[in-house]
């Protein structure tokens, strides 16, 4: 494995292996820390989420919030860290519901999805390169921006996949 990029968070490494059909295969890959990401409940029917300016697309999409792994970090200690960076709000409770690969053809990338519930109001504490707005939606209007082409963030779909929102 031949390491071509290395950046602030990413780093590109180019891979032969040969596949058990005999193919040898050249394959790019992106190592990632992983992240964590967080499904806050603010009732049973009511949740935080962020409409977060998205540079790389140039754009502004709902999402829920989640963060990068800092090294050696483990994901439960991300989720808490990253529901008060983003949402201003602390989890009485935490809840792993699974774990996501949102791009295995080229990146290592392993997403942790929690729930999070018993939610205190705190002071937020957004990075300067974010720019996020919170929003509280209910779940028919979770669905709606679903159905109506709202939501398009893969690991934020598959969040709420695992908690029936959609």
């Amino acid at each position: 494995m031949k390491r071509v990029f290395k950046g602030k968070l990413l780093k590109v490494f180019v891979k032969k292996l040969r596949l058990p059909n005999g193919y040898l295969a050249t394959y790019e890959m992106i190592r990632h820390p992983g992240a964590a990401l967080i499904v806050p409940f603010l009732a049973h029917d009511k949740i935080v989420m962020l409409k977060q300016l998205r540079p790389v697309i140039d754009a502004y999409i709902y999402e829920l919030p989640a963060g990068t792994l800092d090294k050696n970090e483990p994901p439960l200690s991300c989720a808490k860290r990253e529901i008060v960076e983003e949402t201003g709000y602390t989890a009485g409770r935490f809840k792993l519901l699974g774990k996501i690969f949102p791009v295995p053809g080229y990146s290592t990338e392993k997403i942790f999805i929690y729930k999070a519930e018993g939610l205190k109001k705190t002071e937020r504490l957004p990075e300067d390169d974010e720019v996020i707005e919170t929003h509280i939606f209910s779940k028919p209007q979770v669905k709606k921006l679903f159905r109506t082409g709202k939501i398009v963030d893969a690991k934020t779909i598959a969040a709420l996949a695992f908690c029936e929102w959609i």
